[in-house]
């Protein structure tokens, strides 16, 4: 992935003008770790960061509206995950985009989670990355990378991250991985045609399906 990364760099850096670089995929498909990759290489003074994780609906209420849909024949029915578009306040993430294209200063939603930092319209160059990108009009993005991965590795990832450093129950974890993987398919992975880069990763390598 590493090539990856410089490559996108050194497309940015040869483009004299703002650029707004959307990036988006599954849970856990190595998105935030790409992003970060990509400040590294831009330098870290020059490029604004969005992480899109509160235009998210808070989960408590998710847990609260449950779906019906149908997969391979067999109709589901479950609380609705962050892989469906109505989870995402795309509205206000859209309008944050315009925000930046329009060269306006502004503060990012401050969470418990996530503090508020400064977007300036001095930086050349301005990263907006998460789920929620997936859902937006990608024309508002001048360059747009998904990352997706398998079954096997977003559960290995998620166990990492969710159950040690988050400290979720590893048995709910198994119980709803399935069927977020449903929704995944039903729901959210047809978006990533309409991306400029697709990118397909597991822990062992990193295949490039798609660059424009």
């Amino acid at each position: 992935m590493d090539q990856i990364v410089r490559d996108v760099a050194s497309l940015i850096k040869c483009k004299n003008k703002k650029m707004i670089i959307g990036i988006s995929g599954h849970g856990a498909s190595g998105k935030t770790t790409f992003a970060k990759k990509l400040i590294h290489l831009l330098g870290e003074d020059e490029v604004n960061y969005i992480n899109t994780d509160p235009y998210i609906v808070d989960s408590n209420l998710r847990k609260q509206t449950l779906i019906s849909y149908e997969y391979k024949g067999e109709r589901h029915e479950g609380k609705i995950m962050a892989c469906h578009p109505s989870a995402h306040h795309r509205n206000a993430l859209e309008r944050d985009v315009q925000m930046i294209r329009s060269s306006f200063d502004f503060y990012t939603i401050g969470t418990h989670y996530l503090e508020s930092i400064l977007i300036s319209a001095r930086k050349r160059i301005s990263i907006i990355e998460g789920m929620s990108v997936a859902f937006t009009n990608l024309n508002l993005y001048d360059r747009t990378i998904y990352l997706y991965t398998n079954e096997e590795t977003e559960l290995m990832r998620r166990s990492e991250r969710d159950v040690f450093e988050r400290g979720m129950d590893l048995d709910y974890l198994r119980r709803t991985h399935q069927e977020r993987r449903i929704q995944y398919d039903v729901f959210m992975h047809a978006y990533h045609r309409d991306f400029d880069i697709v990118i397909k990763n597991s822990n062992e390598n990193f295949i490039l399906e798609k660059s424009k």
